[in-house]
């Protein structure tokens, strides 16, 4: 039988509409989203299709709260967002080998811990604006990492590891696209963490339903200092996505003959927090797993390394707290996953495309993830289909 959704979360203290049904988000998650409804500066959550288990908190979450923040609501990597660019590529353009090209990408982006062994020279990529002021400020950051400035510098334009990653893909024009995942490296992890431990030791986080839920409170330095170090590590994000953006289309366009020309970048963070007006109130919307979806708001909604993705238009509605999901969500843990498939399971589930096929990367072979088609179906109230992305490239940490 079709579900409508939303559906409204049982046992919820605030509203809670989530566009799932309950049985297909397992316990501990919706204990999590019952927890996050139960604090007291909550005026309501919404739930994407693409939930899941969480640290602190659940990814595919937003919650709009009165003036207060949960850093765990957050998550450690800040900012973590994608970047999206549709070339004057076709299909026909490309060599029969692709691994020329994935050589090439992942000679010019550091993936895994690596980092660059100088920073990236900004300028020469046409990346000039801003960065004096952004760098000026690392100062002001938590006095805990004013000794990694340097690693910062040289992780700037650098992918990590885990869910994040460089494709090439085409769309159903076959037309090819550039895109990429990832967030604030190690610099926003160190952030998000110090100021967890800050948050959990404030009296006024006692009684909470899960400490990891602690918040900040508007008018303290606390809430200050955090709301100060967020949003650099959101334009840290920002930035780095746009510098390996750089980067790719450069080793793009080093790899043919012909010239190549990129169309304007799509790009949206899946881990932040913003100043939204919500049902007329002023508050404070946390989306972890989550991209904005307001009206003519274009997104990237991301499968998994073997099943594509899409590229959407929000449509406004108030219902989802104009949000969106930020891709499938994983169906399983990474342990889960290393334990039911091998290898070979990876390898069969990658089939025509360029990329890893070795134990480093099985925990993120596709049957470790949620269908996508199924996703994007659940939340037609929500955004609509732009294209529809097939990666041929996939680059891993």
């Amino acid at each position: 039988m079709d579900v409508e959704f939303p559906v409204e979360l049982s046992g919820a203290k605030s509203s809670t509409l989530m566009w799932a049904q309950e049985h297909e988000v397992g316990a501990q998650a919706l204990q999590q989203l019952r927890n996050i409804a139960a604090l007291p500066w909550v005026h309501g959550v919404r739930v994407m299709p693409d939930v899941h288990l969480g640290k602190g908190a659940t990814v595919g979450s937003v919650i709009a709260m009165y003036q207060a923040v949960s850093p765990a609501a957050v998550g450690v990597d800040i900012g973590c967002g994608m970047e999206g660019v549709l070339t004057s590529l076709t299909a026909a353009d490309l060599p029969d080998d692709l691994s020329g090209i994935r050589s090439r990408i992942e000679a010019a982006v550091p993936v895994g811990f690596r980092a660059h062994e100088h920073p990236v020279s900004v300028r020469k990529l046409g990346l000039d604006r801003g960065w004096n002021q952004f760098w000026g400020s690392f100062s002001s950051l938590h006095d805990g990492v004013q000794d990694r400035e340097k690693k910062a510098q040289q992780q700037m334009g650098s992918l990590g590891g885990g869910n994040h990653f460089i494709e090439v893909c085409l769309d159903d024009e076959d037309r090819v696209w550039l895109m990429l995942h990832s967030g604030s490296r190690n610099i926003g992890k160190e952030l998000a963490e110090r100021h967890m431990r800050i948050a959990k030791a404030m009296p006024h986080n006692a009684d909470l339903p899960d400490r990891d839920l602690a918040v900040f409170l508007s008018g303290t330095p606390e809430m200050d200092a955090y709301r100060r170090d967020l949003t650099w590590a959101q334009e840290y994000a920002a930035r780095n996505r746009a510098v390996m953006l750089a980067l790719v289309m450069q080793a793009v366009t080093d790899s043919f003959d012909q010239p190549v020309s990129f169309e304007k970048p799509i790009s949206c963070h899946h881990n932040y927090v913003a100043e939204e007006t919500i049902d007329g109130l002023d508050l404070l919307v946390t989306r972890k797993g989550a991209i904005r979806a307001g009206r003519g708001d274009l997104g990237l909604i991301p499968g998994s390394m073997g099943t594509g993705s899409y590229v959407v238009r929000g449509l406004g509605s108030e219902r989802s707290f104009y949000s969106a999901s930020h891709g499938a969500g994983r169906r399983m843990s990474r342990n889960e996953a290393k334990r039911r498939y091998t290898v070979d399971d990876l390898i069969a589930q990658t089939a025509g495309v360029e990329s890893r096929k070795d134990a480093g990367v099985l925990d993120e072979l596709p049957a470790a993830y949620k269908d996508i088609e199924s996703v994007i179906a659940a939340q037609s109230d929500l955004v609509e289909v732009v294209a529809h992305l097939k990666q041929v490239i996939c680059v891993k940490g």
